[in-house]
């Protein structure tokens, strides 16, 4: 006889039913036509919360289920696995010295956001034709070299070629920050010094962009009073998380398990 794709999940003899596994593979990242990896990660996950469960109620920690957004409340899961996690995890609050050592480690970790000033020449098209994106690069291309031959044309050129709104103005953007864009503009606009032009045309959903950094303004390093409440919060956090991991590995090693390998770390619900 064959062995079943999906075995059965046993933990410590309680034997975990299949729609609990299906429902987990929902939130794990797997290949759609990659079935079994999804319940493999799910698996994994479930046979972790069944063991906090399990440890839980065997301690006799009742569920206080809190609020955690309008009109949403915790499981009783949910509210037996913090339970148990505030009892056996003790974070204690970093001194003013060890958060100093921590911000000196790397300052350079803590800056202000950059302020970057932006023109664009935009040669839309639809991001689903190929043949119209095709179009659209090519001509991008056209521009790009016309603005590297003669860099004074940019304002010009966009007037009259650009697809967007900043056309007006030279194909000004104004200032922009961190945030201020979709991800793939921004990406380009960080690898840009102050009055370069990007080497290539960027892509959005939109088409494609001809790109030039007017002016940058990098991120000031901040000082320690700045910052300290951000890094002794994050010291926080990291200890929880070491001690969440060292107490479910605890776990691990001492139940029996059947149907989940718990030799890859990583795959559970730990959030502090």
């Amino acid at each position: 006889m064959e062995a079943p794709l999906f075995q059965d999940l046993v933990i410590n003899g309680e034997r975990v039913p299949h729609t609990a596994i299906a429902a987990e593979t929902q939130n794990q990242n797997a290949p759609r036509a990659k079935a079994a990896m999804a319940w493999r990660k799910a698996a994994n996950a479930v046979a972790i919360r069944t063991l906090l469960l399990q440890e839980a109620r065997g301690r006799g920690i009742e569920a206080e289920c809190r609020q955690v957004g309008p009109d949403r409340f915790e499981t009783e899961e949910e509210a037996l696995i913090r339970g148990l996690l505030a009892q056996v995890i003790d974070v204690p609050e970093p001194t003013p010295d060890e958060v100093r050592a921590e911000w000196q480690k790397n300052p350079d970790r803590f800056r202000s956001p950059p302020l970057w000033e932006v023109s664009h020449i935009l040669c839309a098209c639809a991001s689903n034709d190929p043949q119209d994106r095709r179009k659209a690069f090519d001509r991008a291309m056209r521009i790009l070299a016309t603005v590297k031959d003669d860099p004074k044309s940019f304002a010009s050129v966009a007037a009259v070629q650009s697809d967007c709104g900043s056309k007006t103005s030279g194909g000004a953007l104004g200032q922009l920050g961190p945030g201020d864009t979709v991800p793939e503009f921004e990406a380009a606009l960080r690898q840009l010094g102050d009055g370069e032009v990007a080497p290539k045309p960027m892509e959005t959903r939109h088409g494609f962009h001809v790109i030039r950094m007017d002016a940058l303004a990098e991120g000031r390093v901040l000082p320690f009073e700045a910052v300290s409440d951000a890094v002794a919060i994050a010291m926080e956090r990291a200890d929880w998380a070491r001690q969440a991991r060292a107490f479910v590995d605890a776990l691990v090693a001492g139940a029996q398990i059947e149907g989940a390998d718990l030799s890859v770390k990583g795959e559970g619900p730990l959030e502090p």
